[in-house]
């Protein structure tokens, strides 16, 4: 790829957007641009960004999973009962979380494969399950509310806290589990093919991909990511509960479609996503540092996502008008 070319992608504008956004709040609060306190304040949206990365994949399918939430908010619970009321070691009830979302996940996988509702319904329907099921093992436990279960050990409690080589462990494993991702959507079969099956499922069928397999493992994926989030949130705030993430869900369709992901499918980097999970948490922790507050930053996100949307509809719709005209000039000539 040419020099010209990569200036012109999208990955590239998005960096610019991140150091134009560092240097905007470090005018206004000089602190903001201390390196330690960057790095430090991954571990504030660690979590979204794990889960837009799978979760990219979904909407490359043209799928949606707007039940992550939920699913994050479970997996903390089942990680607390296991480990304080079972007695399990602490990695077999890390375990024991990440098959909890890896099941919610191949359960929103195998009925959007196998049935023709749209994926928003179906994981609708999956959200509040899984939420009711968190709120009501919470609750049977008396462990509602912001209490929850506590009491766990400092070295679980690290993960969110610990350092590797200097970077924060929740920035080193998103960045490793983001290059895993990016090798299966780039360097796999499977994951070459799910850009088909987002642009045409039956097109993808009938040239021999098996959509229902590929379907299927982009929602086992998220539901993994959610888990890895989910367990990593408990060691953030110490404490399992049953609404751990609730508010996750707008940054992370954010991130995706900001990144470049095309919300119909068909199109998507995990790269993209990566640096609009950055540009948005800093654009968080700079709202913050300036005094606003995190209802205002949520309306901002908000705001974001509108706009890119409609601005990629708008974008699509011009350059299809600019198809039509040539194509009729063409004809016109001939």
């Amino acid at each position: 790829m040419s020099l010209k070319n990569v200036f012109k992608r999208w990955e590239f504008i998005l960096l610019v957007l991140i150091v134009a956004e560092l240097a905007f709040f470090g005018i206004l609060s000089p602190g903001f641009l201390n390196l330690g306190n960057l790095l430090y304040s991954t571990n504030d949206f660690a979590h979204v960004l794990i889960v837009a990365i799978p979760f990219t994949l979904v909407v490359i399918t043209g799928g949606i999973d707007i039940s992550v939430p939920s699913t994050m908010g479970l997996v903390s619970i089942i990680f607390g009962l296991t480990w304080k009321f079972a007695g399990f070691p602490i990695w077999l009830a890390v375990i024991a979380a990440l098959g909890t979302g890896i099941l919610a996940g191949a359960i929103n996988g195998l009925f959007v494969a196998n049935t023709d509702i749209n994926p928003i319904v179906l994981t609708l329907g999956t959200q509040f399950l899984y939420s009711g099921l968190a709120t009501g093992l919470s609750g049977s436990i008396g462990a509602s509310g912001y209490n929850g279960i506590g009491g766990f050990p400092d070295g679980f409690n690290n993960l969110a806290y610990g350092m590797v080589f200097g970077l924060p462990n929740a920035l080193v494993f998103s960045l490793l589990f983001a290059a895993a991702i990016g090798v299966f959507l780039a360097k796999t079969s499977t994951g070459r093919s799910l850009y088909l099956v987002g642009v045409n499922r039956n097109a993808a069928l009938f040239s021999g991909i098996k959509v229902k397999r590929s379907t299927v493992t982009t929602y086992v994926l998220t539901g993994l990511g959610a888990a890895v989030a989910g367990i990593y949130l408990t060691a953030y705030f110490t404490s399992s509960r049953s609404d751990i993430g609730h508010d996750a869900l707008m940054p992370i369709l954010t991130a995706v479609v900001l990144g470049g992901t095309d919300i119909n499918g068909g199109a998507g980097t995990i790269l993209g996503t990566i640096i609009a999970a950055v540009l948005l948490g800093y654009l968080k922790q700079g709202l913050m540092t300036i005094g606003v507050t995190s209802d205002v930053s949520q309306v901002m996100v908000g705001i974001i996502l509108i706009v890119t949307i409609v601005g990629k509809v708008l974008a699509g719709n011009a350059a299809q008008a600019r198809l039509n005209r040539a194509a009729l000039k063409k004809i016109g000539s001939s």
